[in-house]
This record gives structure tokens, C-alpha cells and sequence, in this order.
């Protein structure tokens, strides 16, 4: 008798279609991933539909049951980073067999996801459709944050491993260390809290947050004010749940839990909306006037990288602070093109409302201690949020020294939120000004070069009224006032360090 010829389970039914990549996150959600493969022989190509509403394309195999590929990235722009979302290739590996495959994926973060991807439809796969907008029209100022906010976020360090345990921590610790005293009172829960929502469409927590309101009693009990998390999308950019459709919904569950800041990320919103300034004026609109109808004072914090220039509308929607940038890394190249590129919009900061060049990277170990001075000059110098992004249950010394800087978080805070402006550009040495409320200077010399460097500076191209008069300078890192004679000041800087000074009569 002849035996039996098997026929590979890529032959009988083969890949082409759409697929939906369920990946447990391990506190009782699932992220979604969908792709649209095609099968042509062992060959397989397609798109993964995620952020980018084109998709990336997908190349790979499949040879017997052995499935195997990996999304393709676009060739890098000049001076973009080499990493992050969509630069590096994300590959899938795994087994095809009774119409589902088991998948590995290696993430552009390097973890490694496993899960389940079965047939779906194309109407699942793509986003849903454009609710309507509102008539653009001004919301008013809430009156929050009169000098840049000062806190804590979960990202930077935590990313996705956040959990209501962490929260409790760094709340006590932000007391203990005597952060809090300083100004540093936000405890912001970023991304990865929400688990779906029930019947009536009310946003639910997931299993790292059984508790929200009790959560955020406790950081109230230590005197601290907490944030939260969402999109106006229907998907966060970890891959949760949005507020897409539930924005006045979800304020007043905030305000029923006795949240105190939203951070408000446009995510997946850009595939559903076209990227112009009135429809992302509408979309934050919409959750400013949602949290405003709520009664309770929360500060509003948009999220959208800079696009449509929200520095010249983000007052209009009820914003406090806007992203001007993409993500920020800990890196010396990612820290100094943000902070340098913020002169030019300077001018737009003003009391309880501020440019937002994301959060501190001090303390995570990707820049050394000259760099990370020179991040909190900077921002300070910037009149930025101050928004701590390291596990600070365990700071070194030097880390304490650089985020508990009370005369440099004095610069940062100072009521009149002056604009910095450039005073001299010598190659890769830049010199900063910005005038204080009463009347003082401070001047930042940075050296942007890979070499320590000598620079100098006159007193009277800061104000020429300083010509010919005795100063008090005061050198803010050092914490001593330094001896001038004449109008000349000179020092060294070491690589990518800073040289700070408070200048006065």
C-alpha cells in the first residue's frame, strides 16, 4: 500500500490574509498586533499595521511549519538616531499549524513577547473610524502651575514594568530623600495602568493597579499630588486602552479617583486623524474641556512630539505643557540636540504654560556626571518641567546632588519665566543668558565639544549696565561665590559640561 503523502500546513491553507498577534502583557491584558501577510510559495511579505496607518513592510519565510519574519525599516534621516520605534527590525518566529501561529517576537526594546496570532479581517485590522470633532473654540486658563511642575514619571525607568507597589515606593522615598521639599511633589504613572473597559464603558485598572483610588489616596497622604496616562486614541502607545470616545467619560473617572495630572499622548490618534494643527487642536481640546467640566483642578499635559507647533496653540486647548520633541534617551546626542533646539522657541513659555522638552534622564547611567549637569542647567536655564525619569528608591550622592540643586531649581522656578536667549556661539562653546525676577543674570556656559575647553566671558555683553561695577557672582554647581576683577570672567569646561553663574550688582 502506498503510503500517505503529507501536504505542510502552509500549502493547504497558506498565510495570506490578516492576522491579529495576541501577546499576553502579563497583568491580565493582551496587546494586539496586526499584520497583513502574503504567501507566495516559502515566501512571505506584507505590512505591519500599527502606528504608521501604511504599515511597515514585513519580509520573511515559511518553510514546512517554521514561520519566520521581521518588519523592514526605512532607511534613517540624516541626524536621526540610529534606534527607537520603527528604525530597528522587529522579528517574529514561531510555528504554523491548524490555521494559527505560535509567534516569538524580538522587540526594538530587545524583550521578547510570546503569543498566539489567529486569521482576523481587514475592518479589525484597521483603525476605526474618525469620530466627529468640535468647533474649534478657546478653553479657559485653569490657573495650575504657575512655575514649571516639578515630579516624578514612571517611563523612563519603569517603561511597561510599573506597578501600584513602585508607585507607594517612590512616593516615600520622594519624602524621604526631601525631594518633596524642593518642589519635586508629581508622581506621574505613565503608560500600561489600563485593562479595557466594563458595561457602561467606564475605564478599568489591570492586575499592577487593583486599586487606583487607594493608590492615590496614599501619595496624597504623603503630601504629593499624583498623574495618569492616556490617549486620544483607542490605543495607548504601549497598545492599551485610550480614550477614544470616553474623554468626558475617563475625566470625571480621574476626578473620581482624585487624579491630579494627565499626561495626554497622541499614539494612535495619528492613524485615524490627518496630522493638521486643527484636528490635533480639536482632539485636545476635547479632553481639556472634559477635565475642566469636572471641577477638579488637573493639570494638563500635551503629548505630540512637537507637531502642528502646539507651543502657539497648547494654551487654547486648556494645555499647561506640550511636548516639543520626540522621546527623549539617555544620551548625550539625544539630550543636547532637544535642549539646544528649544532657543528658538523660548519665547512661548509663561506662567502655567510651558514647553515641555520631555523628561530627566539624571540618573540611569547613559550620560556621566558633566552631562547630566549640564541636562539640569539646561533645562532649568529652559524654564522646563523638571520631571525626574530614574528609580530614585536608590540614588547615588551625585545623583542627589544634581536633581536636589536648590539654586539651580531656583533658576528653573523663578516667577518671571524669563526667556533664555543665546549670548555668544564660539564653535561648540554656547553661552546662555536669562534674567532673573529680581534683576540678577544667569549665564550658562556650555561646552558642546568632545574636549575640555577654556572660554571667557564679559560681564557688560550681558548688561552693559554691569560696566565698570562690582558684581557678585556665584557659581551655582560649586555653591561659591567667585572672585572677578574687571569685566573679563574666565574658566574651563570640562567635555559637555557646563559652567553655571548667578550675576548680579
Amino acid at each position: 500500500m502506498a503510503s500517505a503523502i503529507v501536504v505542510p500546513a502552509f500549502a493547504q491553507s497558506g498565510l495570506t490574509g490578516y492576522w491579529n498577534f495576541r501577546s499576553p502583557n502579563g497583568d491580565g491584558t493582551y496587546r494586539e498586533t496586526f499584520f497583513q501577510l502574503e504567501q507566495n510559495g516559502e515566501n512571505l511579505s506584507g505590512k505591519w499595521l500599527g502606528r504608521d496607518p501604511s504599515g511597515i513592510p514585513i519580509e520573511g519565510t515559511i518553510k514546512g511549519d517554521i514561520v519566520h519574519f521581521a518588519t523592514v525599516p526605512p532607511p534613517p534621516q540624516p541626524g536621526a538616531p540610529a534606534g527607537g520605534f520603527g528604525r530597528r527590525p522587529v522579528v517574529y518566529d514561531g510555528t504554523f499549524h491548524d490555521g494559527k501561529m505560535t509567534l516569538t517576537s524580538q522587540g526594538y526594546r530587545g524583550q521578547n513577547i510570546k503569543g498566539d496570532a489567529e486569521r482576523t479581517t481587514s475592518e479589525a485590522a484597521m483603525p476605526p473610524a474618525p469620530l466627529p470633532l468640535p468647533a474649534l473654540r478657546n478653553v479657559p486658563d485653569n490657573g495650575l502651575v504657575r512655575t514649571p511642575p516639578m515630579g516624578w514619571n514612571s517611563w523612563n525607568k519603569f517603561a511597561g514594568r510599573i506597578t501600584d507597589k513602585d508607585v507607594r515606593e517612590i512616593a516615600d522615598a520622594m519624602v524621604a530623600s526631601g525631594m518633596s521639599k524642593l518642589g519635586y511633589v508629581y508622581i506621574n504613572i505613565d503608560d500600561t495602568w489600563e485593562a479595557g473597559r466594563d458595561a457602561e464603558g467606564n475605564i478599568l485598572t489591570n492586575t499592577k493597579f487593583p486599586d487606583m483610588k487607594g493608590l492615590v489616596d496614599y501619595v496624597h497622604s504623603k503630601g504629593l499630588k499624583i498623574g495618569i496616562y492616556s490617549s486620544p486614541g483607542p490605543k495607548t502607545c504601549a497598545g492599551y486602552t485610550g480614550s477614544f470616545g470616553h474623554e468626558i467619560q475617563d475625566a470625571k473617572m480621574y476626578a473620581k479617583w482624585g487624579i491630579d495630572y494627565l499626561k495626554y499622548d497622541l499614539c494612535s490618534a495619528r492613524n485615524i486623524y490627518s496630522s493638521t494643527e486643527a484636528n490635533h487642536r480639536a482632539l485636545y481640546q476635547k479632553m481639556g474641556e472634559a477635565l475642566q467640566s469636572t471641577g477638579r483642578p488637573i493639570v494638563f499635559s500635551l503629548c505630540q512630539y512637537g507637531e502642528n507647533a502646539p507651543w502657539k496653540w497648547g494654551t487654547l486647548v486648556g494645555g499647561n505643557l506640550w511636548r516639543t520633541t520626540g522621546d527623549i534617551r539617555d544620551a548625550w546626542d539625544s539630550m543636547d540636540k532637544i535642549g539646544f533646539s528649544q532657543l528658538e522657541i523660548a519665547s512661548y513659555t509663561r506662567p502655567g504654560h510651558w514647553n515641555d522638552p520631555d523628561m530627566l534622564e539624571i540618573g540611569n547611567g547613559g550620560m556621566n556626571a558633566d552631562e547630566y549637569r549640564t541636562h539640569m542647567s539646561l533645562w532649568s536655564m529652559l524654564s522646563a518641567p523638571l520631571i525626574a525619569g530614574n528609580d530614585i528608591r536608590n540614588m547615588s550622592e551625585e545623583t542627589k546632588s544634581i536633581l536636589m540643586n536648590t539654586e539651580v531649581i531656583a533658576v528653573d522656578q523663578d516667577p518671571a519665566a524669563l526667556p533664555t536667549k543665546s549670548l555668544e556661539k564660539d564653535g561648540s562653546m554656547e553661552t546662555l543668558v536669562r534674567k532673573m525676577k529680581d534683576g540678577s543674570f544667569v549665564v550658562g556656559i556650555f561646552n558642546r565639544s568632545e574636549q575640555p575647553a577654556s572660554a571667557s566671558l564679559s560681564f557688560s555683553s550681558i548688561d552693559p549696565a554691569f560696566a565698570g561695577k562690582s558684581l557678585r557672582v556665584r557659581d551655582l554647581w560649586k555653591h561659591e561665590n567667585v572672585s572677578v576683577k574687571g569685566d573679563k570672567f574666565e574658566t574651563s569646561v570640562p567635555r559637555h559640561g557646563v559652567v553655571l553663574l548667578r550675576v548680579s550688582k
